[in-house]
């Protein structure tokens, strides 16, 4: 009884994760609760022993469930992003760093502003940490092009949350480090 109430706690922690997964790959929130939902009932039978390769099997599998619900919005946002230009914008200054006072909501609005497409590629790459070949096969795209997709996409993320087109910026010796706790990987926010 012990370990079936630790497992559900841990199913029902992870259920707002993999929603949230779904929710900026799609844009949708209907939708997103569904593939959610899914997946945290297909993982409620496993043992305490498989939790972790679970949470990573659910996380997988809202992906792959996300991606197909939305294919023909990105293949649209593909077509864009093969003719947009990357060449001559502006990046950020070297010593720009993120608002301490940003937020999980701050983040997801950022996210969501960019275009399907390359907002996957940077969920998969960036953020989960797919290999190239994972990300390719999911997307079903040349690796050149989801390149292309995260670059914009990283472009737009930081130009979202700096505000504008990075014309005001501090230090990064004006704020001390802190661990940003809403990013699935590893990052340090200044």
């Amino acid at each position: 009884m012990r370990n079936q109430t630790a497992n559900n706690t841990a199913n029902g922690a992870s259920g707002a994760d993999l929603y949230w997964l779904a929710f900026l790959l799609t844009g949708e929130q209907d939708i997103s609760v569904d593939i959610a939902a899914d997946a945290v009932v297909s993982g409620l039978d496993a043992r305490p022993s498989f939790n972790e390769w679970m949470l990573g099997w659910q996380r997988r599998l809202v992906i792959g469930k996300a991606l197909t619900a939305i294919r023909d919005q990105l293949r649209n946002s593909a077509l864009r992003t093969q003719l947009a230009r990357v060449n001559g914008r502006a990046m950020p200054p070297s010593n720009w760093s993120l608002d301490p006072g940003t937020t999980k909501a701050d983040l997801q609005q950022a996210l969501l502003a960019i275009d399907s497409f390359p907002r996957a590629a940077l969920l998969l790459l960036t953020f989960e940490g797919l290999r190239m070949s994972d990300a390719a096969s999911l997307l079903d795209a040349e690796p050149a092009l989801i390149r292309k997709a995260q670059a914009i996409a990283l472009y737009e993320l930081t130009a979202n949350l700096a505000g504008g087109p990075f014309l005001e910026h501090r230090t990064s010796g004006e704020i001390p480090k802190r661990r940003c706790s809403w990013f699935r990987t590893s990052a340090w926010c200044h």
